[in-house]
């Protein structure tokens, strides 16, 4: 069963990049991690940042726009990915910040799913809404500066201790 509503969706979203989506649906549904490996390039790329720049990076986006695009973080919140437009990992320079487009593959959970080492924090909407990168590279300068100006993140709101795990 691939979910209902905006969870079918996204689920249908992510597996028409799949070589064979009935097999990525499958192994979602029934692999106990609940991950398939999705190659990127097609629909979006993933602009992958270091979670201590990735966090207060995400707390500036979601005060930029309503729905940012979606974005996952591993368990051990070392690395955050943010889908954008196909293209977009070709064209970034940036220090630090890694790219997954066209000819690569990343490890994505099943929507509205924490699993295999992988978490959704703002799972796809099924629509293709994706982060637009003018909008993630101001995102990344603003919190920036407000990690060097000694608030922890750019909101100065505490970002890593208001995450959903507490963690790190």
């Amino acid at each position: 069963m691939t979910g209902s509503g905006a969870q079918g969706s996204a689920v249908e979203w992510l597996a028409s990049v799949a070589p064979d989506p009935e097999a990525c649906r499958w192994e979602w549904e029934r692999n106990p991690l609940g991950i398939a490996l999705l190659p990127a390039g097609r629909r979006w790329d993933v602009l992958i940042l270091p979670a201590d720049l990735g966090y207060p990076t995400l707390d500036v986006l979601t005060r930029l726009v309503d729905r940012p695009g979606p974005v996952l973080a591993d368990f051990g919140d070392s690395r955050m990915g943010f889908f954008v437009p196909p293209g977009t990992a070709a064209r970034w320079l940036g220090t630090g910040v890694r790219g997954a487009g066209h000819g690569t593959w990343i490890v994505v959970p099943y929507p509205g799913r924490a699993s295999g080492g992988m978490r959704w924090l703002i799972p796809p909407d099924g629509a293709g809404t994706l982060t637009d990168p003018s909008l993630l590279e101001l995102a990344m300068h603003e919190a920036a500066a407000g990690m060097a100006g000694g608030t922890g993140d750019a909101a100065g709101t505490g970002g890593s201790a208001d995450r959903e795990d507490g963690g790190e």
